[in-house]
């Protein structure tokens, strides 16, 4: 039997004690939504242990006396709630907020969750029955998009992977921390079941990075990641989105891309692009084909669900290999 105060006793019974899941809410300026958000805290099914780490972000409304309202409720239901903070005259941005929540919670597994946003009574359940089975993924849920506020991981994973970038406005902190999960070999498992309403409007904190800061991200990671790995490769969309994607390579980069593919008689009569921007002389001049006419791998820039099933048949009829013959960046 142990002595009383026994430094190991009182970690295994801390650790006994520990939430399994912390859900990790970081708060700015959130009144018009909060009382949703935190009652779809209080009405998820899971039946474990959970606490709700929330960290204010200079707050100049009513979120606070809203949260500390709701600490009342849900702690008299069973889930704790830890809330930190700071009052400076302005905020620190999402990534320091997440960062925070983070560090001040205990669980074993992480839930994202934005102010704004709605969790279906299902999520944690379901998102920590999959957890359980892929240690080193992020879980998302049904949709189109990776979207942040679906994710859920272990701390383990997200401290492996490391912490948000801490930037502030402006810096896309949940795009380059996914990046860094993927360079350490992550995954990512969807739930196929709707766990979330996500709101998108006028004061979103999404709308604070701009598109070409995105943008340039993904190219950049695609450079790193992908094209090295092939030879050559043909863009897939002679249009603006597939030049645009053309123009912002770096110049040995470009020099891989063989041809532009694409389904308009219009752009294959004329036979070719020409880079007009380019220092090269002659200027590079890139054949387009029509999508049958070219050769794999493709960089696809053309957006799914837009052509009424046409380019996901053109593209089914060849029977390429995802990730081996062609990725999609639309």
């Amino acid at each position: 039997m142990r002595p009383r105060g026994d430094p190991a006793a009182a970690a295994a019974a801390a650790a006994a004690a520990a939430p399994h899941v912390s859900i990790i809410l970081p708060v700015h300026n959130a009144e018009p939504w909060l009382n949703e958000c935190l009652e779809s805290v209080l009405q998820q099914d899971f039946e474990g242990s959970m606490e709700l780490s929330v960290f204010n972000d200079a707050s100049k409304d009513k979120s606070m006396t809203i949260i500390e309202k709701w600490k009342v409720k849900l702690e008299g239901s069973g889930i704790p709630v830890v809330i930190g903070g700071h009052a400076s005259p302005s905020p620190r941005g999402v990534g320091y907020s997440k960062n925070q929540a983070i560090a001040q919670s205990s669980g074993s597994y992480l839930c994202f969750l934005d102010s704004d946003d709605v969790m279906m009574p299902q999520r944690v359940r379901l998102q920590l029955e999959a957890a359980a089975q892929h240690p080193t993924s992020v879980f998302t849920s049904n949709g189109p998009t990776v979207i942040m506020p679906t994710w859920f991981c272990s701390r383990a994973w997200f401290s492996h992977v490391g912490p948000f970038d801490e930037g502030g406005q402006g810096v896309p902190e949940d795009l380059l921390f996914f990046y860094n999960h993927l360079r350490k070999g992550g995954g990512v498992v969807r739930v196929d079941q709707s766990l979330l309403l996500y709101r998108y409007h006028p004061d979103a904190a999404t709308h604070s990075v701009l598109e070409t800061t995105i943008w340039t991200h993904r190219v950049r990671f695609l450079e790193e990641r992908v094209l090295p790995h092939w030879a050559a490769f043909t863009i897939w969309n002679a249009g603006r989105q597939g030049r645009r994607l053309y123009r912002s390579l770096a110049a040995g980069t470009r020099r891989k891309v063989v041809a532009f593919c694409d389904v308009d008689e219009n752009k294959i009569r004329k036979g070719f692009y020409c880079h007009e921007d380019s220092q090269e002389r002659p200027k590079p001049r890139v054949p387009i084909l029509h999508f049958r006419a070219a050769r794999p791998p493709f960089v696809i820039c053309v957006k799914l669900d837009l052509t009424g099933g046409a380019f996901e048949n053109n593209l089914r009829s060849l029977h390429l290999q995802e990730g081996r013959d062609f990725l999609h960046f639309s």
